[in-house]
């Protein structure tokens, strides 16, 4: 099956490749949210792709702006910076888009 490639996206598996701190874009199904209470309104997304999986930070001020897509979207483009700590890689959402209507493009896939 062809994935719906969202433009200028990297794929989880060259997540190594950009140096820490660079600003780069994802996407991916939303496969995981966590709100933890200890996490004082931090939410972790994980994103998933044909190659694997991106783990995305999303602080309470950005929570605030982009609501709708991190509660309702089912498949999302994440703009943020590389940080990478005790061998994790994660991406610190600075912009999320809902681009859930590209998997309604699966369905015409013949």
């Amino acid at each position: 099956m062809n994935w719906p490639h969202p433009p200028s996206c990297l794929p989880a598996n060259r997540l190594a490749e950009p140096p820490n701190g660079a600003r780069i874009t994802v996407a991916g199904l939303v496969i995981l949210r966590q709100r933890p209470g200890t996490a004082k309104g931090v939410i972790f997304i994980t994103l998933e792709d044909e190659t694997g999986v991106v783990n995305v930070i999303v602080w309470r001020k950005l929570y605030e702006t982009y609501r709708r897509a991190v509660i309702a979207g089912r498949m999302l483009r994440v703009t943020g910076r590389v940080q990478r700590e005790n061998g994790v890689t994660h991406v610190i959402s600075e912009h999320i888009e809902d681009i859930s209507p590209l998997l309604d493009r699966l369905l015409d896939t013949p």
